[in-house]
């Protein structure tokens, strides 16, 4: 049985099979995507295109992932199914194609960068990114307001925060409290179990709601644990700070 209000060190094929069925509130996942950037990138900002794709190379955050295990086990330990994937336009198909039959309504809301890397080879920009929401049809709600509902994000790559936690796919985390906000309520129990940098972790902890985030990279697991308790990768403090004590599983 995984603790709560913990980021676990390990592979999330294993070690969701530690929770409980039945027990998970709500699933906020940024699994790895599938990018193609084979061809010769031209202009000015070619040097900066390689750079960005080389980093997510790097940390194997381009490659296939075994998805239908991966949501099998996210269905089994939902209460009702109530998700959001993070992922490009190739991906969209294959989470459509997954949750067809399981009585689900969806919606795509989009992440619009305001300041995309400027690639100019025989392309369009790769100006947005997809999340996708699966809510089981007459289970759960959209709460929220006016403002959190929006579907579109434009705004800014999170630069910032790729500088202070090192991670060259983390969400901005008001986008995150946003699917939050609309979709739990407080001391419900949100996973992550592609962690990365424990922005969802962050976001839960800062909204009142409970944790459990499994990150398998030992560098961003050590980051997403400092970042929890309010310290980036320079060293300098925010504003979290730990937990009293971490919550227990519901009886």
């Amino acid at each position: 049985m995984l603790e709560i209000n913990k980021i676990h060190l390990g592979d999330s094929y294993e070690l969701i099979k530690e929770i409980p069925d039945n027990s998970v509130d709500l699933v906020i996942i940024d699994p790895p995507y599938n990018f193609e950037h084979g061809g010769k990138m031209t202009g000015l900002f070619r040097d900066r295109g390689t750079r960005h794709f080389d980093a997510l190379e790097g940390k194997n955050l381009t490659l296939n992932y075994d998805y239908k295990t991966i949501l099998d086990e996210l269905l089994r330990v939902m209460k009702f199914i109530y998700i959001y994937i993070w992922c490009n336009k190739q991906q969209i198909k294959q989470y459509l194609d997954y949750f067809d039959n399981l009585n689900c309504r969806f919606e795509i809301l989009i992440w619009e960068k305001t300041n995309p890397i400027p690639l100019c080879s025989n392309r369009y920009l790769p100006d947005k990114e997809y999340c996708m929401m699966f809510l089981e049809q007459g289970k759960g709600k959209i709460y929220g307001d006016y403002e959190s509902k929006k579907t579109v994000y434009r705004q800014p790559a999170n630069v910032d925060d790729k500088n202070n936690y090192l991670h060259p796919t983390i969400k901005p985390i008001n986008i995150i409290k946003n699917l939050i906000i609309n979709s739990s309520q407080p001391n419900d129990l949100i996973l992550d179990c592609f962690s990365g940098s424990g922005t969802t972790c962050v976001a839960a902890k800062e909204l009142g709601r409970r944790f459990i985030g499994i990150e398998i990279d030992t560098n961003y697991h050590k980051i997403s644990v400092d970042r929890l308790n309010g310290i980036t990768t320079n060293g300098q403090t925010s504003i979290f700070t730990d937990f009293d004590e971490v919550s227990p599983w519901p009886k």
